[in-house]
């Protein structure tokens, strides 16, 4: 190929429009849901990049619970990283499967630490065995001066409302207002605690009806981690804390290290999803799809504050660039997140018109209160 051939046209968002057509869909009709994975779903076709000046866990949550998905960054050690996952979630359930729980001998300054850190109003109690035998929350507290007394001597202890494992959350959102209560744990035949059913998840799943939910009722969170047999210590740590996505997050995505990066996380953890990035070429997403990712994340360059053009001269106009790895993808059944280059609403009309599936931005949620 002669090096006229090999130069062509390359094409921004800010070079294209779409010409308008004739429509008989309505806004109210219209159906956002897509795929930011082989196996999980959006509701909204928006993800907010893994950098450390915008995804920690209050964006994820704010976006998780508008449909779309936040990817926690990596520039935090791996305990804090595995924790901002789990604040993503335990911030709204069905059924809490794992609630917080102390002793009836710990200090009531341990519980008042508990629920200021994790933004709890109420830890149920339970003996050495895991049964239930008490409930603490924020009114048992509201007059407490003596913080190092047991929790045993403040806690509600009797006529607990308790309700059996299979309850709906209609059946428990009737006890909660029947007995003006928060918080209504959930206790197997042998009184061991089950779960924790609350109030404000009930609320918080009729206020956003259209969250991204995992099977459990939980808000899905993905997380960034980089290249290396050293990532699989992170990838344990986030997969402990039931992230949802792992992304393999890098400048270049098609390199070597990406490709046995992916291939040693979904060796060790084949059930996890995992993304890689970023390519602009279909023999990119081809390597990596053959790696075993569940998603191909495209874009070098377009982003508002990446400096690769500029420093390595390399990269791609970002509609050109999904335009030729969406080519490979559609073969191969593997969705496209475009990351990068979203100045406008209409480019995130552009990326999907080309062929992604979904877009990443971080410049437009940057300047959120959330970030």
């Amino acid at each position: 190929m002669g090096q006229e051939e090999r130069i062509r046209d390359g094409l921004s968002f800010d070079d294209v429009l779409l010409v308008p057509a004739r429509s008989d869909v309505l806004p109210r009709d219209v159906d956002l849901t897509t795929r930011f994975t082989r196996n999980i779903t959006l509701n909204a076709p928006l993800a907010s990049a893994a950098m450390d000046t915008v995804t920690e866990a209050r964006l994820a949550i704010a976006i998780a619970q508008e449909g779309g998905i936040g990817v926690i960054h990596k520039n935090l050690p791996v305990a804090e990283q595995a924790l901002e996952v789990d604040r993503v979630k335990r911030s709204q359930a069905g059924i809490i499967t794992a609630p917080f729980t102390l002793r009836p001998h710990d200090k009531i300054q341990d519980a008042e630490d508990l629920m200021a850190r994790f933004h709890v109003s109420g830890v149920p109690i339970t003996d050495e065995h895991g049964r239930l035998v008490g409930i603490l929350t924020n009114r048992d507290l509201r007059f407490q001066e003596d913080y190092a007394a047991p929790i045993d001597t403040v806690m509600t202890k009797e006529n607990l409302v308790t309700v059996p494992p299979g309850t709906t959350l209609d059946e428990a959102k009737e006890l909660l207002h029947k007995h003006r209560i928060e918080k209504l744990p959930v206790v197997d035949e042998d009184g061991m605690l089950r779960g924790l059913i609350t109030i404000k998840d009930i609320m918080k799943a009729r206020d956003f009806p259209y969250s991204c939910k995992d099977e459990m009722g939980r808000l899905r969170v993905a997380a960034a981690l980089g290249v290396g047999t050293a990532e699989l210590d992170r990838a344990k740590a986030l997969i402990d804390a039931h992230v949802d996505v792992l992304v393999v997050d890098t400048a270049h995505g098609h390199t070597e290290l990406v490709i046995e990066t992916v291939k040693l996380i979904k060796g060790a953890y084949p059930e996890i999803d995992v993304v890689a990035g970023n390519v602009v070429t279909a023999e990119g997403a081809r390597d990596l799809i053959d790696a075993g990712v569940d998603a191909v994340k495209v874009g070098v360059g377009p982003g508002s504050i990446c400096t690769t053009r500029v420093v390595a001269g390399a990269g791609m106009p970002q509609f050109s660039a999904i335009l030729e790895v969406v080519q490979e993808t559609r073969q191969r059944d593997v969705p496209v997140i475009a990351d990068g280059g979203i100045k406008y609403s209409g480019d995130i009309v552009k990326a999907i018109g080309v062929g992604a599936d979904s877009v990443m931005i971080g410049g437009l949620f940057a300047g959120t209160e959330e970030s």
